[in-house]
This record gives C-alpha cells, sequence and structure tokens, in this order.
C-alpha cells in the first residue's frame, strides 16, 4: 500500500514551494501565528508616543537638532516602508527633514542599491530623506571610541555618533549566534567599522555554547553587543517591531533600548519558539523565503534552526532560492572554499590568531554540517557552487527526504520548519 502524504508550503523565493512528504513521519513546526494588527500605523504611532520605558520620541527633539535614524538593509524583512515615515512623522514641525539621515546599516554587507532604497522605502520616502548606506570598510566614515566589553575596539559610524539624535528602528526575532535580532545590533554590528565586527564575531564568541538563538544574557556576542551600545552607541530611542510570517506587524515596542529590547525579545519568543519531544533523523527547513534567503550566506540561519532538532549524523534539507549567489562580494566564498571540509574549516578557523570578513557565518555552517549532512535546493547555485561550500543538491525535495528516512530506518521521522529560522525548535 502506498504511504499517505502531507503537502507542506516551504517559504521559498517570492512563491514558494510545495512539497508532498509521508504524513505517519512528519512534524510540521511553524511559529505560533498571529495576526497583523489591523492598523498598523497606528501601532507604531502608539509605540513611539507611548514607549515600554523613557519619553516619547517626540518629547526627545528640539528646534536645531540634528537626526539619525538606523534601519536594516535589505536582507532583513523590516517593514522599513511603515517604520520610517512613523518616526518622521513625529519630527514634523521640529525637524526639517533636511537635517535627518537615514542610515542602512550593512555591518559588512554590500549597500544597497538606489532602486532597492527605494523598494524599501518608497519614492516618496527615498526623495524627501537623505539615505546613506553604512561602510563598515571606509575608515573615513567611522569615529574610534576606545575598547569597551571584553576588550572589543569600537569604531561607529561618523553620521550617527555626530547626530544630536539617534534613533534605532529594526525587527526582533530570535538569532543563530547573537540571541535575538534587533535593539542593540542595529548600531553594533550595523554601523560599526570591520574591527569591531570581527572583534564581536570572532570565533571565541561563536563558538561558545551560550552563542545560540534565544540566550541574551550570558551569551558573549550580545553581551559584547549591549556593553558597546551601552558605553558609546548613543541610542536615544529605539523602534522594535515583531512580525509574524506574513512580515505583517504584530506587535511594535519603543522607548529606551534596554527595556524596549527586552519586552520586544519575549514577544518574539512567544511567536518563534516551540517546543518538540526528540531529534529528528531528517529535518527540512528554509530561510523563510525572499528576502531572507536570497543568498547561501543567510541560508547558514535556517541550516542552524534545524541543526537544534536533527540527529547526530542525521540529514538536513534546506531550501533557499539565493537569487543573489553565494553572494559574491565578500569572503564568504573564498573562506568556505579555503579547506577540503568542513571539520579543516572549523580546525583552520580555531587556530587562526585573527578573524577574517565572514568567518563566523563559515564556522557555524561548518559546525552545522560536522554534525549532519546538508543537502540544499537553490535555483541560482550550480552543484559546482555547492561544492565549494562542501555542500550537495537536490532537485526533489521530497524524495531526498524520502530516500534519507528509508535509510535511517522504519521508526526514522522528518521534521519541517516551513518558515525556517522564524520557528526555532528545541527538545522539550
Amino acid at each position: 500500500m502506498t504511504e499517505s502524504t502531507v503537502r507542506v508550503r516551504l517559504a521559498y523565493g517570492d512563491h514558494g514551494l510545495e512539497v508532498d512528504l509521508p504524513e505517519s513521519r512528519t512534524t510540521v513546526v511553524e511559529p505560533n501565528y498571529a495576526a497583523a494588527a489591523d492598523d498598523q500605523r497606528e501601532l507604531l504611532r502608539r509605540a513611539l508616543r507611548r514607549p515600554v520605558a523613557g519619553p516619547a520620541l517626540r518629547d526627545l527633539l528640539g528646534p536645531g537638532q540634528s537626526v539619525a535614524i538606523a534601519m536594516c538593509d535589505g536582507t532583513r524583512p523590516q517593514p522599513r516602508h511603515l517604520m520610517i515615515p512613523a518616526v518622521l512623522e513625529e519630527l514634523e514641525g521640529i525637524i526639517p527633514l533636511d537635517d535627518v539621515v537615514v542610515l542602512v546599516a550593512t555591518g559588512t554587507h554590500r549597500g544597497n542599491t538606489d532602486e532597492e532604497i527605494r523598494a524599501m522605502l518608497g519614492d516618496q520616502v527615498a526623495d524627501a530623506v537623505r539615505v546613506v548606506n553604512h561602510d563598515a570598510r571606509d575608515d573615513s566614515t567611522l569615529v574610534s571610541l576606545g575598547r569597551h566589553g571584553a576588550g572589543v575596539p569600537v569604531f561607529l559610524n561618523r553620521e550617527w555618533v555626530d547626530a544630536d539624535v539617534r534613533i534605532t528602528t529594526g525587527f526582533v526575532e530570535p538569532h543563530f549566534f547573537a540571541g535575538f535580532s534587533g535593539g542593540p545590533k542595529l548600531v553594533a554590528p550595523g554601523l560599526a567599522g570591520l574591527e569591531t565586527v570581527l572583534t564581536l564575531h570572532d570565533a571565541n564568541r561563536i563558538g561558545d555554547p551560550h552563542a545560540i538563538w534565544g540566550i541574551c544574557e550570558g551569551n558573549p556576542v550580545h553581551d559584547d553587543i549591549r556593553a558597546v551600545v551601552d558605553a558609546v552607541g548613543k541610542v536615544d530611542f529605539a523602534l522594535d517591531v515583531v512580525l509574524n510570517r506574513e512580515q505583517g506587524i504584530v506587535e511594535a515596542f519603543g522607548g529606551t533600548l534596554s527595556p524596549m529590547h527586552v519586552a520586544a525579545r519575549e514577544a518574539a519568543k512567544r511567536l518563534a519558539m516551540r517546543p518538540v519531544s526528540g531529534r529528528f533523523d531528517v529535518v527540512v527547513t528554509t530561510n523563510a523565503g525572499y528576502p531572507l534567503d536570497q543568498n547561501l550566506y543567510q541560508a547558514v540561519k535556517g541550516m542552524t534552526a534545524a541543526a537544534t532538532v536533527v540527529k547526530p549524523g542525521g540529514t538536513i534539507v534546506c531550501a533557499a532560492e539565493c537569487r543573489d549567489g553565494f553572494p559574491d562580494h565578500g569572503s564568504y566564498r573564498e573562506v568556505l572554499s579555503s579547506e577540503p571540509s568542513p571539520e579543516a574549516l572549523l580546525a583552520s578557523i580555531a587556530a587562526r590568531t585573527r578573524t577574517v570578513p565572514d568567518q563566523w557565518q563559515v564556522q557555524v555552517q561548518a559546525r552545522v554540517q560536522s554534525l549532519a549532512n546538508v543537502v540544499m535546493h537553490t535555483s541560482y547555485l550550480s552543484d559546482e557552487d555547492l561544492a565549494e561550500a562542501h555542500l550537495s543538491q537536490t532537485e526533489d525535495v521530497a524524495d531526498t527526504v524520502v530516500r534519507a528516512l528509508h535509510a535511517a530506518g522504519p521508526d526514522s521521522r522528518v521534521c519541517v520548519l516551513p518558515e525556517g529560522p522564524q520557528t526555532i525548535p528545541y527538545v522539550a
């Protein structure tokens, strides 16, 4: 008798990907769904005017001040088209737009093009306010601010440091080695110099067992991010949102950075972290669709979410479109292909005295690949491309899953994370 199947829709690119899997062996783990607010603009307005802690944004403003607003870059699904106008609305009548700069918190990523910025913000905002890509490698745009935390050399964006009022905008979800996104990460690494980012993401910090999803306090990466931002980041007001799977705003939080971020993290945890009864022989994951799955570098997050519940020696199948390739900017591809195996990469990274750009992503990926067999499904990377990354490719996700289950035995099971890292499973 043919085994009955269940159809699961995976978040993949713009349009999704449907796969049929053995019903009796399949466990689907998704975020706790919450509908977006009926009036998302009003939700943002309330967060700006009735903050979690500290004064309302408008009460921080005065005539003659300059304002810098940090926002996520194009690899993040932040609803910038709603959040930035909401902030600008609070400035009306006090701060002219000529005195405002929106800084794209790229970290070490490439800058966004004018076309991408217009897609993120809309033409009206892009034409009305100056938008600048942060460049971690351009020393002329950075200010040295000493050492903070556990010896972190701090270089931050000059326009951010020089502004009279500094506002972060972001969204909060579990992060694969920093605990949670949003909050202080908009400043460091978002607006930090390369040396700062490399130190925050060095092998010792990334390799710590507490540098993982859902942990901030006691996580050496997040502890030092907070220490840097508390000392010199100068955040006057922070605005974060929590999103559902359609990237609609479920909740919004504003105010003084630290208490605001704690409240947003608790909301994100309720939505995104789900218990399971045990580990699985096979885990199917994604990177939550576009824009999060636009390159292999970002897809490491989906792999890492799967690694939390895969059995040692099991199989992870990661469906990520990767329309932007590895990508080819930065050193991720070079570092990833510099050794013959994931185990050799981990040994090489551990032996280095200096962190190199993108090493942290490679380190995390190599750690996952040393735990499980990782198979990719992409639309833009060739088999040869993936072989450089010590990965294989499948055109048929369902067939690969069935074969892996068969090889693992009659009691084998598969877990599916249709939204990838927007759902973090953990063994209860």
